[in-house]
């Protein structure tokens, strides 16, 4: 083990005097001597049995050999940092102002209560939050993290998964009395369905699986809203047919104000609660506590289902 300690010592002065281009420089930088620092190189050079530098009076440079090795002993030095710094953030206590974006229903029936446990858990944060229905651009705008119901979150953000979101289809009984319940997926389009238009793969239509198959129906009717609040007082007042996530319709349906149909098929089947944030090479304390927070509070059989 000492062994295997002296080695990564020498492959560190190694990548440090490449990067600094000389062997007193990389001394100041390690709070060592210039001797040593040869002595350690020349070290490692006798145990590779290869030269890594060409050394002159006036100039110091790589062989071809020590440019290939010095990609490895860098990319292992990035690691020790990465694990340091790791462990120093994780240390951290979170603190400072969290801005997140979240779509305003969500925001409202069930972020709300998960924030409040929140601050009182870290009194050292603040939250700032943007409840808004259209997709944010956090990198434009400038916040720390994003609540997306989506089942293809943006390949370029980091997303994980806080909750299953299951959708079910439905009507007001007085609707469905008066214009007939749907048997297939396909009977909505003899339907006036209220589209939200908040979700971008609702746009193009709804989406069912029945079985094995996949179903895509480009649904008509006299009403589409990007306001999901406003498409649910629609939906309650008996003027169409709604497919919705169960964390907006539970107490509807569990009152009876609202009816499912569809039983046999599955709406939107690969929606998920996400929360995505940018790939930022250390996750700042107060983004990794939240996401914690959110995973226990609703993840992973969310309440909202107890219907």
């Amino acid at each position: 083990m000492e062994a295997i300690m002296e080695r990564l010592e020498e492959m560190m002065t190694f990548a440090k005097v490449v990067e600094t281009k000389s062997f007193s420089a990389t001394a100041q930088a390690l709070g060592t001597s210039k001797s040593l620092v040869s002595k350690q190189i020349s070290s490692l050079e006798s145990a590779l049995g290869v030269r890594l530098l060409n050394r002159t009076t006036r100039r110091m440079s790589l062989t071809e050999i020590g440019a290939a090795y010095y990609e490895h002993c860098a990319r292992i030095a990035q690691e020790i940092d990465a694990a340091a710094e790791t462990v120093t953030q994780l240390q951290a206590e979170p603190r400072g102002v969290l801005r997140l974006t979240s779509p305003v229903i969500f925001a409202s029936l069930h972020l709300a209560p998960a924030m409040q446990s929140f601050l009182k858990r870290y009194e050292n944060v603040e939250i700032e939050l943007n409840a808004n229905d259209r997709i944010v651009d956090i990198v434009e705008e400038g916040y720390d993290l994003a609540i997306r119901i989506t089942d293809h979150p943006a390949q370029t953000m980091v997303a994980r998964v806080i909750a299953p979101v299951r959708w079910v289809t439905c009507a007001a009984p007085a609707y469905l009395e008066r214009y007939g319940i749907p048997q297939t997926p396909q009977d909505l389009l003899q339907h006036r369905c209220l589209v939200y238009q908040g979700i971008p793969a609702l746009r193009s239509g709804w989406h069912y699986r029945i079985g094995n198959k996949e179903v895509s129906l480009a649904v008509t009717g006299n009403c589409r809203v990007n306001n999901s609040e406003v498409l649910l007082h629609m939906a309650l007042d008996g003027m169409g047919i709604i497919m919705f996530p169960t964390y907006i319709l539970g107490p509807h349906l569990k009152s009876g104000r609202l009816q499912a149909i569809l039983p046999d098929s599955i709406a939107n089947p690969d929606m998920s609660l996400y929360a995505t944030y940018l790939p930022n090479r250390y996750m700042q304390p107060k983004v990794r506590a939240f996401i914690d927070h959110l995973m226990e509070h609703f993840g992973p059989q969310p309440h909202w289902d107890d219907f």
